[in-house]
């Protein structure tokens, strides 16, 4: 009996709760949670940097596996048990009640996090250029956008009744229910093996992931994993510090980045269809970079507003615009090239809190550590100049 295949929307959502679960309820929840989890007296800020430094280790390490596992067949293998542990660890981290249990946790989830948003994505991809809709792929990310908002009121809401640990229930209750119906919905998707035709001259194509073409991608990528990172792990932190007590934007920054990543997803995806991918991704930098340093050269209250508005309507489509020029680069092997990139985010990622902790160690300031993202996101800027729309 034949298996009826999936239609394009079934696909797009199930793939969209797949990154919701493993990438702001499993990860970016930590954001807004962290402020609640020092006054709790669980973390101290120190810590707490030092925790997300665990969890980027870790997707690292998830996205360093999945460059292993990148065919199809692993693919169905490895990515429900991947998922299945990243909500496991949510559950875990309820009763956490110290930094070393709560690392040791954050680690665990990160490796599952990293192969889950390598393996879910690159899956979808494959299926809808096998379907000649690959322009679509960019939807996916529309789970994070709708995450971040679901992750802001998932903290904020119960904060009164929660304390400490406590506060991770709200997101593993809701994990569990979305990663089942999500991963049942992409299991059934079948993708032939790739036909690797060779170039025009006759020859191979070759396997390496770096050379003219994308190399200048991979330079621009690490500045961008570096470059978002940091408001991205410490802004509502940073609006706690240097705003009044009171502030809509003490509370609510999180919210802010929340509200405007919903939409960018769709908004990249149809402009980078429309101008290109490359151009894009040019003007998706200079957007970045400005957010970053408006935090550190503008009054308080309206620097971390243009942040959290330039920096959240950004980040996604910088993730998407890169993801789809790497398979245009190389559509040969396009999981392979997709793990290599997000294994080397995952990498400039766990050094920005790393930093942050080491500059606070040395009595520097949360906000003077933002001036690593603006260098971070204009050497990304630059190398962007230089990536080409084909190989």
């Amino acid at each position: 009996m034949t298996q009826k295949t999936p239609d394009l929307l079934r696909v797009i959502v199930a793939g969209a709760l797949v990154l919701l679960v493993v990438h702001t309820l499993g990860r970016f929840i930590y954001t807004p949670l962290l402020p609640w989890l020092v006054k709790d007296g669980l973390l101290s800020l120190k810590q707490g940097a030092d925790v997300a430094s665990w969890n980027y280790l870790g997707y690292l390490i998830g996205a360093l596996l999945a460059m292993r596992w990148h065919r199809v067949e692993q693919i169905h293998k490895v990515l429900p048990w991947a998922l299945a542990i990243n909500v496991l660890c949510t559950l875990l981290q309820t009763q956490a009640e110290s930094a070393e249990s709560l690392s040791a946790l954050r680690l665990i989830n990160g490796i599952t996090n990293g192969i889950v948003f390598v393996q879910a994505p690159s899956l979808i991809l494959e299926w809808l250029a096998r379907h000649g809709r690959a322009t679509a792929s960019g939807l996916v990310y529309l789970g994070v956008g709708a995450g971040l908002l679901v992750s802001s009121a998932l903290v904020a809401v119960p904060a009164q009744w929660l304390q400490g640990a406590e506060r991770w229930w709200p997101a593993f209750i809701l994990s569990v229910p979305l990663a089942w119906w999500g991963w049942r919905q992409l299991a059934v998707l079948d993708i032939p093996a790739p036909i690797v035709l060779p170039t025009e001259s006759g020859e191979a194509r070759s396997t390496r992931l770096f050379d003219r073409a994308s190399t200048p991608l991979f330079l621009s990528y690490a500045g961008a994993g570096l470059g978002y990172i940091l408001p991205m792990t410490f802004l509502p932190m940073l609006a706690s510090i240097k705003l009044e007590p009171g502030s809509f934007l003490v509370d609510g920054s999180w919210l802010v980045v929340a509200l405007v990543t919903l939409p960018s997803p769709w908004l990249w995806n149809k402009l980078g269809a429309r101008i290109g991918d490359a151009l894009a991704l040019r003007l998706n930098y200079i957007l970045q970079l400005l957010g970053v340093l408006a935090v550190l050269v503008l009054p308080a209250a309206l620097g971390v507003l243009l942040c959290a508005l330039l920096v959240g309507g950004t980040f996604l489509g910088t993730v998407l615009l890169t993801q789809r020029l790497a398979r245009t680069l190389h559509p040969h092997q396009g999981p392979r090239l997709s793990a290599g990139l997000v294994a080397l985010y995952g990498f400039t990622q766990l050094t920005g809190p790393w930093l942050t902790a080491q500059w606070l160690a040395a009595s520097g300031t949360l906000q003077g550590a933002f001036w690593l993202g603006a260098g971070a996101l204009l050497w990304g800027l630059v190398w962007a100049l230089l990536v080409p729309e084909k190989s």
